[in-house]
């Protein structure tokens, strides 16, 4: 019984934790959302027929793609309990051959969809925090100046808190969040009392009337009924640190039914009011409630922001052990939670391009093009991704999987195309940042693969040259040598230097490889393979998941256990420092070259990404032409 109350209280406080983690970009969209659709721009008239055709898109948007399919479809994708683009991308190349010719296109999908989801990070800062103190414009339209530089101070502050960690304040987002769910429901209820006809747009037909009798305008409005939808992508990324239940638990107890009755509160205000259109959220309970909302709603904002943001560095660190970015350094902020983590070079360019957006779009309404797209794009990479997995891991037949995801697709592509329409205003800004970001990945992943190929043609195979090295065997020093080797080099560079000018060799030597593989975690009984090279020479491989903390000191504790134990003073670390230099001729364009030669001298090195302790290691340095 015990056990049972325990579990659930645990249900309970991870539910809590989920609503402000997870709902808190989506639990943001009412602030900006109906204000967007009906910009005098797009060219939607405010009548009733087309009030009640909107809420019923929105309504039934939210029911189809969160719902239906993030929460119902894709939460079972998961990747060993993890989820996110970059585990859905591994679980699906997973699922296919590396010689199929799937591979490279799920791959690229991925890499696109990670990009996008960057682009969602930047933009989803910058619009709630200007959408919540937009409501001074409301309480006193002279504050409208005062906007911008007070969304800057906000999100100055907000980054510049990050390398603090968020534990202290943390364990608030959740009763913070259900707070502003509560206000969202209420505020709904009073309006929907005033005009219950509004009740009519929970009929889907009123959806389908919207769109036949509008066509065009319509297709531009649903541009803008994705914003209803923006965070959906990020309850399917945080499944790894919640769960499926408390994230589901979250989604049809509070977040939902609020944003529904929220929705439908606003279409009751504007069928009353349509003077209100200007800004309807502020509008909902009259003046006295402006002030205390535009509190709410930053409070609201700054915590869908910090969503993002520690989205941002988790996809970092995942990207980095797939091989799609260069190292970096990443501090852990929290000693309970291995999750909490804070990229110091991520964190400050990230401020820098949100900076950018609030300055040079400056209001909600002119950025709300530019997150369509990014959201979009995200969901239709995602779509796609999950057919390969049901297909292929799951082994579904193809009907059933074209059933499950084909309905998807064209939701998807039918709302990302009415983004794109919004490509000249703003929408070019998250394709931008995305192409950036995309280059930048695929160059490094590139530039890797050609140090590999030029290292593979000078490697020589390590069993053979031990064979002949151990005819006139050099001599022997007391203690243990490690040397780090690539996944499938040959003699490290660094043994070749050292018996070269000391013309010595350790009592022990360990060849230490690293092997990531395409799935989160690894067990720890399973992290360590040896094979015994003989003359008491060992190769120790070393598997970890794209989302472990490499932790090289704690992997030689492990080694005890399979009778190799380590004494860490008696222990020094070899590892060879490649400088990568571009030459003319194959290989890649000049300036690729000349941009992966750049992040790779500002790469972290590897003993600190490995932890490995400053005073056992020797750097030896070696060239290597691309």
């Amino acid at each position: 019984m015990t056990a049972q109350h325990s579990s659930k209280s645990s249900l309970a406080a991870l539910t809590l934790a989920a609503v402000g983690i997870v709902y808190g970009d989506i639990g943001t969209s009412p602030l900006y959302t109906l204000k967007t659709i009906f910009d005098p721009e797009h060219g939607l008239a405010l009548n009733t027929p087309n009030l009640l055709g909107i809420i019923s898109l929105i309504f039934w948007g939210l029911t189809m793609i969160v719902s239906l399919k993030y929460v119902s479809l894709v939460l079972r994708a998961d990747n060993r309990g993890e989820g996110g683009i970059m585990a859905l991308m591994a679980l699906a190349l997973n699922s296919v051959n590396k010689i199929s010719k799937w591979h490279f296109p799920l791959m690229m999908l991925g890499v696109f969809g990670a990009t996008m989801f960057y682009g969602d990070s930047v933009i989803t800062p910058a619009i709630s925090v200007l959408g919540a103190i937009e409501g001074l414009e409301v309480a006193a339209p002279g504050m409208a100046q005062y906007v911008v530089p007070l969304t800057i101070i906000v999100l100055v502050s907000l980054y510049a808190v990050q390398r603090h960690g968020t534990a202290g304040i943390g364990r608030w987002f959740g009763p913070i969040m259900v707070v502003w769910f509560a206000a969202l429901a209420v505020m709904g209820l009073v309006n929907i009392v005033e005009a219950p006809q509004v009740l009519a747009a929970l009929n889907p037909l009123l959806a389908l009337r919207f769109m036949l009798e509008n066509r065009f305008i319509a297709f531009i409005a649903l541009g803008a009924v994705v914003l209803a939808l923006t965070g959906a992508e990020a309850l399917y990324a945080d499944m790894g640190h919640f769960g499926k239940r408390p994230i589901r638990f979250a989604w049809f107890l509070i977040t939902f039914p609020a944003l529904a009755l929220n929705y439908l509160g606003q279409g009751a205000l504007l069928m009353n009011h349509p003077e209100a259109i200007s800004n309807p959220f502020f509008q909902q309970l009259g003046a006295w409630s402006v002030y205390p909302l535009v509190v709410l709603s930053t409070m609201a904002a700054v915590i869908a922001s910090q969503a993002t943001i520690s989205g941002t560095f988790s996809m970092t660190k995942q990207a980095i052990a797939l091989g799609l970015l260069p190292r970096m350094r990443v501090l852990h902020t929290s000693e309970s939670e291995i999750g909490q983590i804070y990229i110091p070079a991520v964190n400050w360019l990230q401020l820098i391009v949100v900076l950018i957006a609030v300055v040079g779009f400056g209001s909600s309404d002119k950025l709300a093009g530019a997150y369509g797209i990014a959201v979009t794009a995200t969901m239709l990479a995602t779509t796609v991704l999950t057919f390969f997995v049901i297909r292929y891991r799951w082994n579904l037949p193809l009907w059933l999987c074209f059933g499950a995801t084909g309905f998807f697709i064209v939701i998807d592509i039918l709302l990302f195309s009415a983004s794109t329409l919004k490509f000249f205003h703003g929408g070019w800004f998250p394709i931008l940042l995305g192409a950036v970001l995309f280059t930048v990945m695929m160059t490094w992943k590139r530039g890797r693969a050609l140090v590999f190929e030029n290292l593979q043609k000078h490697a020589i195979p390590l069993e053979e040259f031990l064979q002949s090295l151990f005819v006139a065997p050099p001599t022997r020093v007391p203690g243990t040598a490690i040397f780090l080797r690539g996944e499938s080099d040959g003699v490290p560079h660094a043994l070749l230097h050292n018996l070269s000018h000391n013309k010595v060799l350790h009592e022990r030597v360990v060849f230490f490889t690293v092997h990531i593989l395409e799935e989160p975690y690894v067990a720890e009984n399973e992290q360590v393979r040896i094979t015994e090279l003989g003359h008491n020479c060992y190769q120790l491989n070393v598997h970890y998941g794209f989302k472990d903390e490499p932790d090289i000191p704690k992997v030689l504790a492990l080694c005890a256990q399979h009778e190799l134990p380590f004494e860490m003073m008696e222990t020094s670390f070899f590892i060879a420092r490649q400088t990568v230099i571009s030459t003319p001729g194959a290989g890649m364009a000049p300036w690729r070259e000349h941009l992966f030669v750049a992040m790779s001298r500002n790469a972290r090195g590897a003993a600190d990404y490995y932890q490995i302790p400053t005073n056992r290691v020797i750097e030896l340095g070696t060239q290597v032409e691309i």
